[in-house]
């Protein structure tokens, strides 16, 4: 076994594991090579780069675990839902969903070993390469429909609040079309070779309990009570942390945690589970010795309690210097075994 499957499991382990999202990224000079010759969606789309860049961040880190190079717009494309990268803005939704007939021709009976099977193959790839566990991944419904329906990024989300308000009936038809085709998408990748599987809400901070209880809660538990049982799974979400409770009861081995809660609170306050996070990234351009105390005081909370992921709050961001991200793991690994040994 892997000090990462074990913690997932909340298995007693000698050193708290590591890994980082966005760990293969634009902060490596390696990756930014790669990107000069290619585009982001044709790096995502060749299996040969994609467990490259994969492997390449991971053994750089020394890292507990990868994570597939992949994004979690992905999906949108066998879901007839057309999309395009823009160097400059992100990525932008071609023709936004806002009606019912577009609704209608959102596409949820994907079959991902045809349409997304490049993904599939960077996996098997991947997991033949990589000498630690492999993590696949999904966008959760909420974020991905929030995409779906802004046309791209937003900061306040009123188009998707306005459907989801307006129109209930429309939006859980939408929302269910998410679920199912996440659902088929996460267990192909797990027959593919991942050994966990994470779903991330990165946008799902912007609901209020209520709203994330009525509208989003019954979607998410959907695609965890459907999710092949063999692997652990990761749900991760970040922006408020009044939604950790109601994620938990929605699904998920490990709650992944964002950096504006204490994990220790939080983690009392969800109990029977394993937690993974949480430093808030802006550490990683700090002074290192200041780096090492943030860290440190995440160890600190969880000392004790078999079942600690360290991460990132959220992604490595582009500006950190790789030996500083580096420099971050191994940090983890010696203090965490120091902690555990009660030094």
């Amino acid at each position: 076994m892997s000090a990462f499957l074990d913690a997932c499991a909340r298995r007693p382990t000698s050193f708290t594991p590591a890994w980082l999202m966005r760990q293969a990224g634009r902060y490596q000079p390696e990756y930014r090579a790669i990107r000069e010759k290619v585009s982001f969606i044709e790096l995502c789309k060749s299996p040969d780069l994609a467990c490259e860049v994969t492997v390449l961040a991971a053994e750089q880190l020394n890292a507990d675990a990868g994570i597939i190079f992949a994004d979690i717009l992905l999906v949108l494309d066998p879901m007839h839902i057309g999309f395009e990268f823009k160097s400059d803005h992100g990525p932008k939704i071609l023709k936004p969903i806002r009606t019912a007939a577009q609704v209608d021709g959102v596409a949820d009976n994907i079959d991902p070993d045809e349409s997304l099977g490049y993904v599939m193959e960077a996996i098997r790839q991947t997991r033949r390469a990589l000498k630690v566990p492999l993590i696949g991944f999904a966008g959760a419904p909420f974020t991905l429909a929030s995409y779906a329906i802004e046309g791209g990024g937003s900061k306040n989300y009123y188009e998707t609040k306005k459907l989801m308000q307006a129109d209930e009936g429309l939006w859980n038809a939408l929302m269910a079309k998410f679920s199912r085709a996440i659902t088929v998408y996460l267990n192909a990748q797990i027959r593919a070779g991942a050994q966990a599987v994470q779903l991330f809400d990165s946008w799902v901070g912007c609901l209020s309990p209520a709203d994330y209880e009525r509208y989003v809660f019954p979607h998410v538990k959907s695609i965890f009570d459907g999710l092949d049982k063999s692997v652990p799974s990761i749900h991760f979400g970040t922006g408020n942390p009044a939604l950790y409770p109601l994620m938990q009861r929605a699904g998920g081995d490990v709650i992944g945690v964002d950096w504006r809660v204490p994990l220790g609170a939080q983690w009392d306050a969800l109990g029977d589970t394993a937690i993974m996070g949480n430093m808030d990234p802006a550490y990683l351009l700090a002074p290192r010795d200041v780096m090492f105390r943030a860290a440190t005081e995440v160890l600190q909370q969880a000392v004790g309690r078999p079942g600690h992921i360290f991460n990132l709050g959220h992604g490595i961001m582009p500006e950190a210097d790789p030996a500083q991200v580096r420099a971050l793991i191994d940090h983890v690994h010696e203090a965490s075994a120091r902690l555990a040994e009660g030094r």
